[in-house]
């Protein structure tokens, strides 16, 4: 069972990352379509390169304290009980693995931008970031087949959304000059935040279903209807949420087009 901070501090850090990858992508490909390459990651232009890594570093210390809170002090380091791991925390242990393979992620791209030692293409890193989607789907799909209910319902609509990133963040590095590709990512990464946030206000906050509650830990509906009305609710804000996203790409297409674009312009009638 999760919590309203451990969905809402993880749909935060997907939700800023994938709103910069959406407007970072969009800025690059109106300024010169020719030259567009798919970027697993987006720098920070501005303020004389002190921010040019900051996506890395949100992603890297967000992981990293996230797996602290999950590893650490919700465990309050009672790991073991009589020599095994202790099954009281196992939930926690989950989401630690998984929180590690991001801020495994964030330390292997850092190190490759910012250093000799490890230089890796773009599709490399493209692959890493796939693999860390990868440990976050195995981890949610086994949830949602153990939470049944509405609790299992809404990890399942995450599940598909985490699918779409992996599948994404692999396209990318097969065809690394696609600006669909490198949108699709962001709007998927964008999404995952959102529906982190969804979940939070849903089953642990105010937003729970008429008919339903949360009881002792887990999501209780009065009955099979209501069960139903919940999941149909929760079909329509995911199509919302996609809808929000959508339309905000294209606005910011727009914007983008009426600012940067006529830089090429300007080069072209040269």
């Amino acid at each position: 069972m999760g919590s309203f901070k451990g969905h809402a501090l993880p749909g935060t850090l997907f939700l800023l990352v994938g709103l910069w990858h959406i407007w970072s992508s969009v800025v690059r490909f109106v300024s010169n379509p020719k030259a567009f390459r798919v970027q697993v990651w987006h720098p920070v232009h501005g303020f004389d390169g002190r921010l040019k890594y900051l996506e890395l570093y949100v992603i890297t210390i967000g992981a990293f304290f996230d797996l602290c809170i999950e590893f650490l002090y919700s465990t309050h380091l009672k790991f073991s009980v009589n020599g095994v791991l202790n099954p009281s925390h196992m939930n926690n242990f989950e989401h630690s693995g998984m929180l590690l393979m991001f801020f495994i992620f964030g330390v292997v791209a850092l190190l490759s931008e910012k250093t000799r030692f490890l230089p890796l293409p773009e599709g490399a890193l493209c692959m890493i970031a796939a693999t860390a989607f990868s440990a976050e789907y195995l981890l949610f799909y086994f949830h949602s087949t153990t939470h049944k209910g509405l609790e299992g319902y809404y990890h399942t609509l995450l599940v598909l959304l985490i699918a779409l990133c992996i599948l994404s963040a692999i396209a990318g590095a097969i065809f690394p000059t696609s600006f669909a590709i490198d949108l699709c990512s962001g709007i998927a990464v964008t999404l995952q935040g959102i529906w982190f946030y969804q979940t939070a206000f849903v089953l642990y906050g105010p937003m729970i279903p008429h008919g339903c509650l949360l009881k002792d830990d887990d999501i209780m509906c009065h009955s099979r209807e209501s069960e139903v009305r919940g999941e149909l609710l929760a079909n329509f804000q995911l199509f919302l949420a996609v809808l929000v996203v959508l339309f905000g790409t294209v606005v910011s297409y727009g914007f983008a087009a009426s600012r940067y674009g006529q830089r090429l312009h300007l080069v072209q009638d040269g």
